[in-house]
């Protein structure tokens, strides 16, 4: 199941954030709300987001500041929510990469359309660059093969995965050598975010390091990192088809 998609709103109105929050969970959507760009900075790195809604005029860091940031650590999708008279603002966010913006004040049903044309305009891209992915994950002289969803190890023998295995795997490969919170696991393999008890990833990197490093010529090939998560500490080659 593809897991719903996660907003990030950054606004210091907490009446807007309420009311986006409640509104678009309606709407199938996940949400997580920031008042300013510290908040927007911590929530970033908890979590793993499919577009950011942002308010332009913030306390402290501004709007623009906090896209400049963002667009230097990934290329999600960002709609830019401006007052009327902000027009050189809303220009220069578009310059840094903005996908859209929306004028204040707004109908929640047109910032949601908005939203729903811009993730659309992502999975279409995203399609299109689909015959460039690669096809085989080789690493550390394992082969994680997507296209038959099975993983060789150094011998060539297929070592089993179940279903929740294999997509942690491909989730630790693609982001090799990237800290990975258990939320952001989390958001990538189940599109929730964990609570407090929640071991479910600690247990599925447990069982995966085991099949990984088992013969021991592999060790700490997944490293747990204090405070952080887990990181898949190797180089991966891609090869496509």
């Amino acid at each position: 199941m593809e897991p719903l998609p996660h907003i990030l709103i950054v606004d210091d109105d907490r009446e807007i954030r309420d009311l986006l929050a409640r509104f678009l969970e309606t709407q199938s959507l996940r949400v997580t709300v920031a008042r300013d760009g510290r908040e927007a900075r911590r929530a970033w790195a908890n979590g793993y987001f499919h577009l950011v809604v942002l308010d332009l005029m913030l306390p402290g860091e501004s709007g623009l500041d906090f896209a400049r940031w963002l667009r230097s650590q990934s290329n999600v999708p960002i709609i830019m929510l401006t007052a009327m008279g902000e027009e050189t603002d809303r220009i220069i966010g578009l310059e840094l990469g903005a996908d859209d913006y929306v004028p204040k004040p707004f109908n929640p049903r047109e910032l949601l359309a908005r939203m729903r044309a811009v993730l659309r305009r992502v999975g279409t891209e995203a399609e299109r660059q689909h015959e460039g992915r690669a096809t085989r994950y080789v690493f550390a002289d394992w082969t994680l093969d997507l296209a038959r969803r099975r993983l060789l190890n150094p011998d060539g023998v297929e070592v089993p995965l179940t279903g929740g295995e294999y997509d942690l795997l491909v989730a630790m490969v693609e982001r090799a050598n990237k800290v990975l919170t258990r939320d952001m696991l989390l958001d990538l393999l189940r599109g929730r975010q964990a609570g407090p008890f929640d071991r479910a990833i600690d247990v599925a990197v447990s069982r995966l390091r085991r099949k990984l490093e088992g013969d021991g010529r592999n060790d700490q090939l997944i490293k747990t990192v204090r405070g952080g998560g887990y990181v898949l500490a190797t180089s991966v080659q891609r090869v496509g088809t």
